[in-house]
């Protein structure tokens, strides 16, 4: 069993925070505090839900559509351990994991806490970046500003090169 998440919301079918149909967690919690941000009430690292690992498991199971969980917030960084248990079972059932940061993954991959690097393994498209309100720009896929970047997190684990998702998807 992995540790509480505390958490501002769920969003059972999400078709903007990833690919495909998705879960999405919107975590409490968040250090950035980015001017504009589209989820301001999830700033407060009090509040909230607490909520088990098994519980979004199984609420995803019922929707046999979904393509995976999308880890968004706040900042699902400050709660690495318990998302990095979550990741891991919803690979187990074969979807996907989308993880949203205000960090850059090279900031991430500078940290030494382990189990964020433990998180980071764990996640397939990682879309990192603080949201900058002087970039904002509706048209692009998955995220609000041109500084934010679609990362696949195993190649670029794999060879030390940021790999980007391709626009098309």
């Amino acid at each position: 069993m992995g540790k509480t998440i505390r958490v501002a919301g769920v969003v059972n079918d999400s078709i903007v925070d990833g690919p495909g149909f998705r879960y999405t967690v919107f975590v409490q919690g968040c250090p950035h505090k980015c001017p504009g941000c589209h989820n301001p009430q999830t700033h407060p690292f009090e509040g909230g839900t607490l909520m088990e690992p098994e519980e979004i498991l199984q609420s995803m199971e019922k929707n046999p559509l979904l393509k995976g969980i999308t880890l968004s917030g706040g900042e699902p960084f400050c709660q690495p351990e318990a998302l990095a248990y979550l990741a891991k079972e919803v690979h187990k059932t074969g979807r996907d994991v989308v993880c949203y940061t205000g960090y850059t993954i090279e900031q991430l991959l500078s940290m030494e806490d382990p189990h964020i690097r433990e998180l980071l393994e764990q996640v397939d498209l990682l879309v990192d970046g603080p949201f900058i309100l002087e970039k904002r720009d509706l048209t692009l896929l998955f995220r609000g500003s041109s500084n934010q970047r679609l990362i696949l997190v195993k190649p670029t684990l794999e060879t030390g090169k940021i790999t980007l998702m391709e626009e098309e998807y």
